[in-house]
């Protein structure tokens, strides 16, 4: 039997999906349905993150889903995309969780480790058993992290490690961090366990934004860490983390929609029901040309990013392809929630809907792995030839 038209999907995108594409988001939504969505707003007003479901969420076989061996899946991009569009139509804040723990810890792993670190980390991160954070951004600026404080010092056949790491999404739960630090070569990517002597982190209290995510810093004191705890496939420079940054983006372009779908769903239900000078309040104009443009900033937004990952699986994506989506993406959704929350009226500031909560929580999504502004100059670099960073 045929499905209903989906009224959110008006250029049908979810009919250029595979089979299993298909199956696997489905799996995912009734996963953020009957899971997430009950216990969310809960944990966003209590900011604390919902660890009780990382068994499920492994048991789904969502971390390092697009990895091959070693426990993961091994699924295509746009299989990851709709995984991510899924889950962050239930919070940002669990989208971002199994970003960090897949994209930016076990890909590198996979990418850049030796073959005894990944059958020995990869196996528990995918069971959830093993947590990851990743360490690159510094209290003085995430935008420029060619100017790393953190420094690793050879001593004998060791390294030592010193400085800070800020805003690091799961590191008060890590049980591994892959740290990224500044050695007389150039900067190179290490694993540093919890309980290493020397490696602390502190939870960031306070966040009006991603509630429902653990954010910390991570303090590094002379923190010894052997040999065979460097990635070794990592080059010197910033061309091994950016490439983990880029793998998050392609997530996160993906992940936005989910959050935008979810606010225009939510504001077509109450502009349905809510009457206003004896009419709905759908049947205003002005409120229709709104929730049109929602409509079509959300169908630009999801053939940009099909596209996107027909490219990934194609071996073509590009870091400037990654940076006009991301920035495209990230601030179509956050209008789109502003704007929701404010068609909504008075009840917009009320968690009991969703449009603040998603317009909360993209305003760290915006900024975290690239600004908008960086991603603009990096696609007026392409277009111009000049880097005017």
């Amino acid at each position: 039997m045929a499905l209903a038209p989906d009224p959110l999907d008006l250029f049908d995108v979810r009919s250029l999906l595979t089979d299993d594409e298909r199956l696997i988001q489905d799996s995912v939504a009734r996963f953020v349905d009957e899971r997430v969505l009950p216990s969310i707003r809960g944990h966003f007003e209590r900011h604390t993150f919902p660890r009780e479901l990382i068994p499920e969420v492994a048991a789904l076989g969502l971390f390092g889903c697009s990895l091959d061996g070693y426990g993961c899946a091994g699924l295509n991009a746009i299989a990851y995309g709709v995984i991510c569009q899924e889950l962050e139509r239930g919070d940002s804040g669990l989208r971002s969780f199994v970003s960090v723990q897949s994209s930016l810890c076990m890909y590198p792993i996979h990418a850049y480790g030796s073959e005894a670190q990944r059958q020995h980390y990869l196996p528990r991160m995918a069971q959830g058993e093993l947590i990851g954070c990743f360490g690159l951004t510094e209290s003085h600026g995430g935008s420029d992290p060619g100017n790393m404080k953190t420094q690793a010092k050879r001593r004998g056949s060791d390294w030592v490690l010193n400085g800070s790491k800020m805003w690091i999404t799961n590191s008060p739960i890590a049980d591994l961090a892959v740290i990224w630090a500044m050695t007389d070569e150039g900067i190179r990517g290490f694993l540093v366990e919890r309980g290493t002597p020397g490696f602390v982190t502190q939870e960031i209290e306070n966040k009006f934004s991603l509630r429902a995510s653990i954010t910390g810093a991570v303090f590094l004191d002379d923190v010894v860490v052997p040999a065979e705890q460097l990635l070794p496939g990592t080059t010197v420079g910033l061309k091994a983390p950016l490439s983990c940054l880029n793998q998050a983006r392609y997530g996160i372009t993906w992940g936005v929609i989910g959050a935008a779908r979810a606010c225009l769903d939510e504001v077509l239900r109450y502009s349905a029901e809510r009457s206003l000078f004896n009419r709905p309040l759908a049947a205003n104009q002005a409120v229709q040309i709104r929730l049109a443009e929602m409509a079509r900033k959300i169908t630009t937004a999801q053939l940009l990013s099909l596209q996107l990952g027909r490219l990934k699986d194609a071996g073509r994506m590009t870091p400037t392809q990654v940076s006009l989506a991301k920035w495209n993406n990230c601030r179509m959704a956050i209008d789109i929630a502003r704007d929701a929350r404010d068609l909504l009226g008075g009840a917009g500031i009320s968690a009991e809907y969703v449009p603040i909560r998603h317009a909360l929580n993209l305003e760290s999504v915006i900024t975290y792995e690239g600004t908008e502004t960086i991603h603009q100059l990096t696609v007026g670099r392409a277009l111009t030839g000049i880097n005017a960073f």
